[in-house]
C-alpha cells in the first residue's frame, strides 16, 4: 500500500509525474491503511484482555 501512494501521483511506465492525479487510488491506499493499523490494534487489545482475564482467574 505504501508503494500505491507514489503510482497515484507518478506515471510507473515513464516516470512523469500525472497531471490530474488518480486520488481514488490515494485515497484507497490511506484508507487500507487505516483499516490495518485499527485491525491490528483492535487485535491486540483482545489479546492483552485475554491474558489478564486468564491471569485473574488463576488466583
Amino acid at each position: 500500500m505504501i508503494v500505491t501512494i507514489p503510482i497515484a501521483f507518478f506515471n510507473p511506465g515513464t516516470g512523469e509525474i500525472r497531471d490530474p492525479p488518480l486520488f481514488p487510488l490515494f485515497y484507497a491506499a490511506i484508507a487500507g491503511m487505516i483499516i490495518i493499523i485499527l485491525y491490528s490494534s483492535y487485535k491486540s487489545r483482545k489479546e492483552r484482555q485475554a491474558e489478564r482475564a486468564k491471569r485473574r482467574s488463576k488466583k
